[in-house]
């Protein structure tokens, strides 16, 4: 009788594969995904880091080097990848320190530091892309 009494509980499934295009993650979640992505790229690509490095302070013939190789159109996407992953990775850095001190952990607060990463990390991505381009 007891049994008959009680109440099937519910069951909670994780998000499924289908079901990824209609979930809406938020603000902070985006820019923690991004954040972990950027460091990825850096490290991933450090190997290039240090190369352009060598090229450019071993002797003048390989700053040479280093400067036809920055003419090319693919490479300077690559730095330009490298230059917003290094951007993302200290604005959201500083917002995560910020958080870890206890600033801003309200949601509204939260959404909006996000937001303002995303937009700081854009905008001097945006500078920076432009000077590296040869536009100013």
């Amino acid at each position: 009788m007891a049994e008959a009494a009680k109440q099937a509980r519910p069951e909670f499934r994780n998000i499924g594969i289908a079901q990824i295009s209609r979930y809406r993650l938020p603000w902070a979640g985006k820019v923690s995904i991004l954040h972990r992505v950027s460091g990825g790229l850096m490290f991933l690509l450090l190997p290039f880091i240090l190369y352009l490095f060598e090229q450019s302070v071993t002797s003048e013939l390989s700053f040479a080097r280093f400067s036809a190789l920055l003419s090319n159109g693919f490479v300077k996407l690559v730095i330009l990848a490298l230059i917003w992953g290094y951007l993302h990775h200290f604005c959201a850095g500083i917002r995560f320190l910020l958080l870890d001190v206890h600033v801003g952990v309200s949601k509204p607060a939260s959404a909006t530091s996000a937001k303002a990463v995303l937009v700081v990390s854009l905008l001097l991505t945006l500078v920076f892309g432009l000077k590296l381009f040869g536009l100013f």
